[in-house]
């Protein structure tokens, strides 16, 4: 992409992604579970890099990564695809999806300060001017935005806000740990790596706890399948590729909020799909976010 903002355009080309992504996932994860779309997403998206790989760079697999690359990107995957998720979805199961996407906004300042303790970057006043009108907007968003059956009065469970925090950090972390490792090296192929590393650490973890029987029960549900395989298109195939693409183009912080405006992209379809009414002060909260993405833009 010859532009200057080509990172920043790709990162908001992940947020999309990943709309379509989190639409399909919800409803998948409803019928056959959500730990078992997270292993069967990382498959299907295993399957569709390998043949990307072959007809494009003429290599199914990511031979040609020098021995540092699959280090950084293996560990890149555990800490991002098995840690980070396990620690996200349980917090959903903790302390809610709205607390728990809370915290997520925590993940553009994490990443910003990782890219600057490990690879030096620097962020210009401007640039943590766009991150704090786009995390706030987008925190004005999820806390107005209350599902059924949550938000009930009571202590917040602090297990809860660990696992949200858990998700945060492996987020950011495997972030990180994909600029570092990936260097210039092709994002599908680096993607690839991380989807390898993930895929065994979700496999080592159902072996312990027992999950393969719910595995191979999901195979019976075409329509869970069929989400499945759509979410794992749009999420660890291409998402996830455009999102290594923009951090090797862009600060990591910049790249992080940009891909962070998640739950301001889902409010259209929300609305078209589920016929819910948005107040005019998760609108506000949706034009503050935009407006920091346009000052990142700049």
């Amino acid at each position: 992409m010859p532009w200057s903002r080509a990172g920043e355009i790709a990162a908001l080309a992940t947020a999309c992604c990943w709309t379509v992504t989190a639409l399909a996932f919800e409803r998948a994860g409803k019928r056959i579970g959500s730990l078992v779309v997270n292993l069967l997403r990382l498959l299907v998206a295993l399957g569709l890099l390998t043949l990307f790989g072959a007809l494009v760079r003429g290599a199914p697999l990511p031979v040609d990564a020098p021995p540092r690359a699959w280090l950084w990107l293996a560990a890149s995957g555990l800490v991002g695809f098995t840690f980070g998720d396990l620690c996200l979805f349980r917090a959903f199961v903790v302390i809610g999806s709205r607390l728990s996407v809370l915290l997520m906004s925590l993940v553009p300042p994490l990443s910003a300060v990782l890219g600057r303790l490990v690879m030096g970057e620097r962020l210009t006043a401007l640039d943590w001017f766009g991150m704090a009108l786009t995390v706030g907007g987008v925190a004005w968003v999820v806390l107005e935005r209350r599902p059924e059956g949550e938000g009930r009065p009571g202590r917040v469970p602090w297990t809860g806000i660990l696992l949200g925090l858990g998700g945060a950090v492996g987020q950011a972390v495997g972030l990180v740990l994909s600029k570092y490792g990936m260097r210039d090296y092709d994002p599908f192929a680096a993607t690839q790596i991380r989807v390898i590393a993930g895929a065994f650490g979700f496999a080592a973890v159902f072996s312990v706890i027992g999950w393969w029987p719910r595995v191979w029960a999901a195979r019976r549900d075409r329509t869970a399948l069929g989400l499945v395989g759509l979410g794992g298109f749009f999420g660890p195939f291409l998402g996830v590729s455009l999102s290594l693409y923009a951090v090797q183009h862009t600060a990591t912080g910049v790249a992080a909020t940009l891909m962070g405006i998640l739950p301001v992209l889902i409010l259209p379809p929300a609305i078209l799909l589920n016929q819910e009414r948005v107040s005019p002060r998760a609108a506000a909260g949706a034009v503050l976010a935009v407006t920091g993405v346009a000052v990142l833009l700049l």
